[in-house]
């Protein structure tokens, strides 16, 4: 059998802030709200989860986690992820057409448009 994916860990500066703004983006609920261990999942007994965990050191070097989502209207939700603090970063290009974000000190992500056939 399989292993389950249990969870993704997030190193962050401030584990709770991004935990929350990741919750809310989207759509998780909480369900360890720890300063050394905050983490979302879809529902509290559905896996996997995001776990976030303090490191001491800021981001250096490019990111080694990279999310990618595939919405039903990309525009509305570039629009609604472009809250305070949140900054758009271009245009993705190799995984498809859509825009990257970078939330401040953390990985960016990346909202694409409807697949296309072919």
């Amino acid at each position: 059998m399989a292993p389950e994916w249990d969870q993704l860990v997030v190193d962050a500066a401030d584990p709770v802030a991004l935990g929350r703004w990741w919750a809310e983006a989207l759509g998780r609920v909480v369900v360890n709200d720890a300063a050394d261990e905050y983490e979302i999942r879809p529902a509290p007994d559905r896996l996997p989860g995001l776990l976030f965990v303090p490191v001491p050191e800021l981001k250096t070097v490019g990111n080694r986690l990279h999310l990618d989502f595939r919405p039903d209207d990309p525009a509305a939700e570039v629009a609604r992820l472009l809250a305070p603090g949140t900054r758009r970063s271009g245009r993705a290009s190799s995984r498809g057409r859509g825009w990257c974000s970078r939330v401040p000190r953390t990985t960016s992500f990346c909202v694409l448009e409807e697949r296309r056939p072919g």
